[in-house]
This record gives C-alpha cells, structure tokens and sequence, in this order.
C-alpha cells in the first residue's frame, strides 16, 4: 500500500513507520506539510496518490486548546477537513486518530465504540470535530480513538514522572483521573492489523486495563528501580481544561475481528526493557 502519515515525527507517526516499513510510505510533519493549509494538503498528497492517509497530526495540549480555541479547532477540526477532502478527491482511505476524551468519563462503565460522545474541554471538542470531517467527506474512513499515549524518545507522562522523580525525590499523583496507558508501538501494530480488513467504522484502542495517575507513576517508579521515591495520593488539581475522572474504551469492534491489545503494564514493562 501507498500510505501517507502526517504528524510523523511524533509518538505515533515514529512507531507506524518502523511498523509498516514495507509498505511504500509518505510520512509527512511540520515544517513540510500544514494540515491548516488546504492547498498544501491537496498540492502534497496528490503528488503521491495514496492509498491510506493516516492522520494522525494533532494538537494535543489539552491545556493549550482551552487556552488558545481558535487554534485547537484550526488544526484538530480545520486540519482533518481539510486531509478528508483530499482523501476525497483521491478516493484513498482515511484512518483518523482521535482521543478517548471525547467522553465525559460519568457512565461509570466501559464506553463502546458506538456511545454517544460528551466532550467536556476544547480539545476533547476539536477532535470530535476532526471525527465529524472524517465522516463526512472521506469516502471510506476508520477512526481510532485511544489514550494516555507513550512511547521512546517522545515527551510523556513516563518521562515526566522519571524526571520529577530525580528532580524533586518525591511525588504528588492523583487518584481521581483514571484512564488506559497505551504504548505507541502497540497500537501501531493494531492499526497495521486493521487497514487490510476493509471494515470501516469507529474503533476503541487502548492497551487493555486502566490506572489512575497514580497507580500508572507507582508502576513506572516500580519498573525504573525508583521505589524509594514516595508518592503522595491527591485529588484533583487545577488547570485551564476540564478532563474527564474515569474513561475506559471497551474495544468490541477491534476485537470482533482478533484485534485485541495486551494489559498496559506488559507494555509498560517493554517499555522500559526498550531503554537504549
């Protein structure tokens, strides 16, 4: 396949490449493609006539989006519009990737692929956007929604709890925001996995499990040798965006077709046996 990755040098964009390596790929990120800028999108991804786009370029500050919406929508929901009518006009497929945040975390069970959504911040907002545009004008189209992503070499809650840790000899973590931690090399694998099979629609991707924010930095202090570090539990803690306590993503159609991803701390655990 001819597969186009735009958001490329990040956590995931890294992982699909070593993943589908020997596919023909086009991977695509800032300064060299602006998803905002729709003759661009257009001029680049007719020039190499994909089969796949995989959009997975996004701004994911949360903070930043409540803080600055105008820019939160012009990339998240502007951007994927305007990737989807390129896909459109090539006839190629569309993979967005989207955020379990589009949920409001208050009903207090798993979430499937097909409930409704509730977004409570601006970023959750912006990407229910982005899945709107997707649906509407792709021609065939997977969205992926998942979370609380990691991977090596990237900026993430692993790496900032490692050097808090160090830094300041102990930690604060809450309890009350649980969610599931999700190794980008595995869902890339999924993703690989999914493309073939032509079953378009809306898909759930998480390693299995969920934490709370602090289970998930005890279990990465455990897994660095850092058990010494003390870490406080707390609730709650100030910030521009509002973010959902408790979000679990049930993978029922993922996993109607074998695509099932292992317990985070398995991969949570590679993570760490991957150190260079």
């Amino acid at each position: 396949m001819r597969i186009a990755i735009t958001g490329s040098k990040g956590q995931l964009g890294t992982a699909l490449q070593a993943r589908l390596a020997a596919e023909e790929l086009l991977p695509l990120d800032l300064p060299e493609l602006d998803v905002t800028d729709a003759a661009d999108v257009r001029r680049t991804l007719d020039a190499f006539r994909p089969d796949v786009v995989i959009h997975a370029a996004a701004l994911t500050n949360v903070d930043q989006c409540e803080l600055e919406p105008e820019l939160a929508y012009r990339v998240n929901a502007l951007g994927s519009q305007n990737v989807a009518l390129a896909c459109q006009r090539l006839g190629a497929t569309m993979l967005y990737v989207s955020t379990d945040y589009v949920f409001d975390g208050s009903k207090g069970a798993p979430y499937v692929e097909y409930d409704p959504p509730a977004p409570l911040s601006i970023y959750a907002r912006s990407k229910l956007a982005g899945e709107w545009a997707t649906q509407t004008f792709a021609p065939r189209f997977y969205i992926v929604r998942t979370a609380w992503l990691y991977a090596r070499g990237g900026r993430n809650f692993v790496e900032t709890v490692l050097r808090l840790a160090r830094e300041r000899g102990s930690l604060s973590m809450v309890t009350d925001e649980a969610g599931s931690p999700t190794y980008a090399p595995d869902l890339a694998q999924a993703i690989a996995r999914l493309l073939p099979t032509e079953q378009y629609g809306i898909y759930h991707f998480t390693n299995a499990g969920i934490a709370s924010r602090f289970d998930w930095a005890c279990e990465i202090l455990r897994l660095a040798g850092l058990r010494h570090v003390p870490v406080t539990p707390s609730q709650g803690y100030k910030r521009p965006a509002p973010v959902p306590r408790l979000v679990e993503l049930r993978n029922l159609c993922g996993e109607s077709l074998g695509i099932v991803l292992r317990p985070w701390q398995e991969a949570l655990r590679d993570y760490f046996e991957a150190a260079p």
